[in-house]
């Protein structure tokens, strides 16, 4: 007999205690159920993520970068917004957006704490975020998404374009199978969604109407190089770096190519 039909056994009336308890852990059990359910889920056939060396070579990256910032400064100081990856607090950008704040620029966080995946009201949130930054400067944002945070800056591109001035990606998986990487499992599980079904509609290959750039690494041990650069048609330029995937944010190199790129021409 389950907890549920015990009370029911029981008599007890609905607005009991005892009754709404039973039922809150009845739907944790089975939210849980349905999201290891995801988590476990096979890889398709013929779908590949980046080697177990490079992914234990990730680890090397928790510890803070240090070392001096590239001095470049800014031909034409812009807005920039910065948005995490999967599971990373907006804390872990800090050097990217001491960089471009040294460079003259002003860096904003997306405001919203950890990502842990996207919602209808998140990604509201951020479309009405770029919109009033925009406003705010009297000129367009720059997006400077990593990993995930990468998909979110190119969907907002797709809805406002006008408000986005171009769009930089680090280790995002915008290209093929959305299962080419090895955070996919954790994803679902955490989101309670499966990467083919977010909750907002989008086409993660189609390119934004604005400028943009991927940058991806061999070296990444979680996402798939392939899904980071991306083919023709689906970004404008792509560049290389030799960094893995949890040091695109504090990468010398990185952070002197992102600065390069923002004074470019559109």
């Amino acid at each position: 007999m389950t907890v549920v039909q015990l009370l029911r056994a029981l008599a007890l009336p609905r607005s009991s205690v005892m009754w709404q308890d039973a039922q809150q852990n009845l739907v944790a059990r089975s939210t849980f159920a349905r999201r290891a359910a995801l988590a476990g889920q096979a890889r398709p056939k013929g779908v590949n993520s980046p080697k177990l060396r490079l992914l234990l070579a990730e680890l090397g990256a928790l510890a803070p970068r240090r070392g001096a910032i590239p001095l470049l400064v800014a031909a034409r100081p812009q807005p920039v917004m910065l948005l995490p990856g999967f599971g990373a607090h907006p804390a872990r950008m800090r050097r990217m957006a001491n960089a471009l704040q040294a460079a003259g620029h002003t860096a904003y966080q997306w405001g919203l704490g950890f990502n842990l995946g996207p919602t209808p009201e998140n990604f509201a949130y951020l479309i009405a975020r770029v919109d009033r930054l925009s406003r705010q400067h009297g000129a367009p944002v720059v997006l400077i998404g990593w990993s995930l945070g990468g998909l979110f800056a190119r969907e907002i591109a797709k809805k406002i374009p006008e408000k986005v001035a171009r769009v930089v990606t680090m280790g995002s998986p915008f290209s093929g199978d959305p299962r080419a990487n090895n955070a996919w499992r954790a994803y679902q599980f955490v989101t309670g969604h499966s990467v083919d079904d977010p909750p907002i509609a989008c086409n993660f290959a189609g390119k934004p109407p604005v400028p943009t750039l991927a940058i991806w690494s061999p070296r990444d041990g979680i996402v798939s190089p392939r899904s980071a650069c991306g083919w023709p048609g689906e970004r404008d330029r792509t560049l290389a770096v030799r960094c893995n995937h949890l040091g695109f944010v504090a990468d010398s190199a990185v952070l002197a190519a992102i600065l390069e790129e923002l004074d470019r021409p559109d």
